[in-house]
């Protein structure tokens, strides 16, 4: 399996965001990726709701 496409830049803000570390990223199945960002928007979407004060 060859590693993802990305540039280093964005391949450090994924791994700081979902809390791996960027070698384990790097080598990380594409599926699996997208369905970590996934879970991440969804969790920011509802922190986004839960904040007082915010309106839209």
């Amino acid at each position: 399996m060859r590693p993802l496409q990305i540039s280093p830049e964005t391949a450090v803000k994924l791994a700081e965001a979902l809390n791996v570390p960027l070698e384990r990223l790097m080598h990380m199945p594409q599926h699996i990726l997208l369905q970590k960002m996934m879970e991440l928007a969804k969790q920011e979407q509802e922190a986004d709701k839960q904040a007082p004060g915010k309106s839209e």
